[in-house]
């Protein structure tokens, strides 16, 4: 199923957050993004829906299978951006911000080229 941008960085927060916390909930997502708590709620059960992530009844969300390939992969391509934007000479932060909106776009015809081309 296609997800959209916006489930996309959904899907990275999450993975982000359970880098640094053993069990990520709704509120940690609020907190880290700086979204409104329906906006998270909203995100959470359509990704639900969609067979991304699985919410227990304590409000614990992992990912399924599906979920979390998706993430790793926006992820990574975050992180190539990120790589390839500051190696040309784009400063630390301009690089995130441009790298977070355009790991969304990209193809990955383009993405292995830019991970061949980095050494990756």
């Amino acid at each position: 199923m296609a997800i959209h941008e916006s489930g996309e960085m959904y899907l990275e927060a999450i993975l982000v957050l359970r880098k640094e916390i053993p069990q990520v909930r709704s509120i940690d997502i609020v907190n880290h993004t700086g979204y409104s708590k329906p906006s998270v709620s909203r995100a959470m059960g359509i990704l639900k829906k969609n067979g991304y992530i699985n919410v227990d009844e304590d409000g614990f969300i992992t990912f399924t299978e599906m979920g979390e390939k998706h993430a790793l992969g926006i992820y990574e391509r975050h992180n190539v951006l990120t790589r390839l934007l500051t190696k040309i000479g784009v400063s630390p932060r301009a690089a995130e911000e441009d790298a977070c909106k355009m790991e969304h776009v990209i193809s990955e015809e383009t993405l292995d080229a830019i991970k061949k081309y980095l050494g990756m």
